[in-house]
């Protein structure tokens, strides 16, 4: 009776449960004396309750069902398991449920799979549960080593279509972003068929659109993890044309946004994909539409769709920013393709300031991706002012998005950008100099990056702005980073402040006592080469200072590391270092004489002898144009 009430109705499941129903369903359920038909009707009454509400599923959670369930799980009577089953799997499909709850007994896993060969539906549910509670890489883990592989590859090619497509949605879960799991799969075989042949099969046009997306979805992750080759036939000519197919008109919102998410992950990295996308079925402007969504023309037949879809109307516009960001990538005539579609600027302009955070971090990633060209950033980039919205998403956004974003800064403040100087107006340097203190090391990277492109060939007050704001403690603390980014970029941000003689002399004036230490500290330290070479490089522009010289010349310890260099077995860091000594004695300069006079007792005209003789090309000249100095 009671399951004949609830069955459909909201309002009854809600009143028995208020009632009390359930802990007393849950006793005659774990009754050993109860029979088998009173104990499958209770969990079938559960099941039931289980399909209304999330609070339902809140209140049979709160009763601890999922124990009593899979202690249900060790019957020896099919029909029960059955029920169970189908009561888990609807209490695990629920958004309220934590998937945690599977894995704390890890005894469950194991039954489970043993359970996987007793029924089409034992198949279904445990497919349809582990789908819904593999999240991560650590569930991934736990069932790949239970055997998931082996023990669900066979039901791909089970009769019934519901166990073909949960064993499906499995996989695609095992192996997304999972090299392990997706290097596996290429090698098992099914009556003696290779499992990429099957998803291929399932993709074709005449399977129902869910198969052919979820097998799209399971070629992708293992095409990313390297166990399928991107130029493979089954990627080209069936996995893109599949997910671009996904992505027209007539599909379904879900089915739009998981065609054009799993197609921007396919192609994110590969040029060549992100060239054939570009041009399958006029895919960028048939993206164009995502935005327009839902539109006038649509035949309004069903209200519920419509309500459902103007509720989910920023996941298409989510969808539509990645996927443009992956074909952008990479390749110049494709981002200009992108620009050039319809109101393409402003609708980026207008997702970075949407109240949801996806599609903010979307509108970021295509806009960042974009920045990467030098024609846009002077053209479509100036006429939007991008640079405002940007400088406001950077204030307080959680930290995935100021990654981007600042990322993109860094190619808004090269020096060919028409954006640079409103930026500087708006505060953008306090702005990055607290990201260089961030502890995410992207940030650091980023904030340090953004202030080396602001300072190449600025004016002087930009210059001493930029060191005021990061004071000589933070550009230490930088400069002794553990990662050799931040290091490389601090190195390059000094010497692009250290550059032009009044702007060296002016710097060094202020600051040439920490910068000594600094260069000092680094030439000692345990750094690779390139650190080094940009280490010399910054001296080198010091020695092309009037005043800056001196900083130099009276400190021996300095000198004596030029010197040492000059004779390194690496001949980067040899150049470098003979810059620093053509910078320190060219002739037309006040005060050469003494300076060549006091290199010379220190034996540096005997290395550049002995380097006049090298068979390095490069070194040989710089040794002799040095050499023509002291004759002069």
């Amino acid at each position: 009776d009671m399951k004949n009430a609830v069955i459909g109705n909201n309002k009854q499941k809600a009143n028995l449960i208020v009632l009390g129903a359930v802990p007393r369903l849950l006793y005659l359920l774990q009754q050993e004396t109860s029979s088998t038909e009173l104990r499958t009707e209770c969990a079938v009454v559960l099941g039931s309750l289980a399909m209304g509400t999330e609070n339902n599923v809140k209140s049979l959670l709160d009763c601890h069902i999922i124990p009593a369930l899979l202690q249900g799980l060790l019957s020896p009577d099919l029909k029960f398991i059955e029920a169970c089953l189908r009561c888990l799997r609807t209490i695990f499909i629920s958004p309220v449920t934590p998937e945690d709850l599977l894995y704390t007994d890890a005894t469950v896993i194991s039954h489970l799979m043993a359970l996987l060969s007793r029924s089409r539906y034992t198949q279904e549910y445990i497919c349809q549960i582990f789908s819904h509670c593999c999240k991560g890489p650590d569930h991934q883990t736990i069932l790949f080593n239970h055997g998931a592989v082996q023990n669900i590859a066979h039901l791909l090619v089970s009769t019934s279509y519901k166990v073909r497509m949960q064993a499906l949605k499995c996989f695609s879960v095992l192996a997304f972003e999972n090299p392990q799991v997706s290097m596996t799969l290429v090698n098992v075989s099914v009556d003696g068929e290779l499992l990429p042949q099957i998803f291929v099969k399932m993709l074709q046009r005449d399977k129902p659109i869910e198969m052919q997306l979820t097998s799209a979805k399971c070629l992708t992750s293992m095409c990313r993890a390297g166990a399928i080759r991107t130029d493979d036939p089954c990627i080209v000519l069936k996995t893109l044309p599949c997910l671009v197919r996904m992505c027209s008109k007539d599909r379904l919102l879900e089915e739009r946004v998981e065609g054009a998410e799993t197609l921007a992950y396919l192609i994110e990295t590969d040029v060549e994909l992100q060239r054939m996308a570009s041009i399958s079925d006029h895919l960028i402007v048939m993206l164009a539409d995502y935005f327009k969504y839902p539109s006038s023309v649509s035949a309004i037949t069903d209200i519920k769709r419509l309500d459902h879809d103007l509720k989910h109307a920023h996941e298409l516009r989510q969808a539509a920013f990645k996927l443009y960001a992956s074909l952008g990538a990479n390749d110049e005539d494709i981002r200009k393709k992108i620009i050039e579609t319809e109101n393409m600027m402003d609708r980026i302009v207008n997702g970075l300031s949407e109240s949801s955070i996806k599609v903010r971090l979307a509108a970021v990633r295509c806009l960042h991706s974009l920045s990467r060209s030098v024609q846009q950033l002077r053209t479509s980039f100036q006429d939007h002012a991008v640079w405002k919205p940007l400088m406001k998403v950077l204030q307080n956004a959680p930290n995935e998005i100021l990654v981007v974003a600042s990322s993109t800064l860094c190619n808004l403040l090269l020096e060919f950008s028409p954006s640079k100087e409103p930026i500087l107006e708006s505060g953008a340097i306090e702005l990055l100099c607290s990201l260089t203190q961030s502890e995410n090391l992207a940030l650091r990277v980023n904030g340090i990056w953004a202030l080396m492109n602001m300072a190449f060939q600025a004016e002087q007050k930009i210059k001493s702005d930029i060191l005021r704001g990061l004071s000589t403690e933070q550009l230490f603390q930088l400069l002794s980073d553990s990662d050799v980014n931040v290091l490389m970029k601090t190195l390059g941000l000094l010497r692009n402040l250290l550059s032009t003689r009044p702007h060296i002399d002016h710097i060094m004036s202020t600051h040439g006592k920490q910068i000594m230490q600094a260069v000092t500290l680094i030439l000692e330290g345990e750094h690779n080469i390139e650190v080094k070479e940009q280490t010399l490089c910054i001296l080198a522009n010091i020695a092309d200072g009037t005043t800056a010289k001196e900083l130099i010349m009276t400190n021996d310890d300095i000198l004596q590391k030029i010197k040492y260099y000059m004779s390194h077995s690496n001949a980067k860091l040899q150049l470098a270092a003979m810059f620093c000594i053509s910078n320190l004695i060219w002739n037309e300069e006040e005060g050469s004489q003494e300076r060549q006079d006091k290199l010379r007792d220190m034996g540096v005209v005997d290395i550049l002898h002995k380097l006049s003789q090298s068979s390095d090309p490069n070194l040989c000249d710089k040794a002799k144009t040095a050499l023509q100095q002291y004759l002069a």
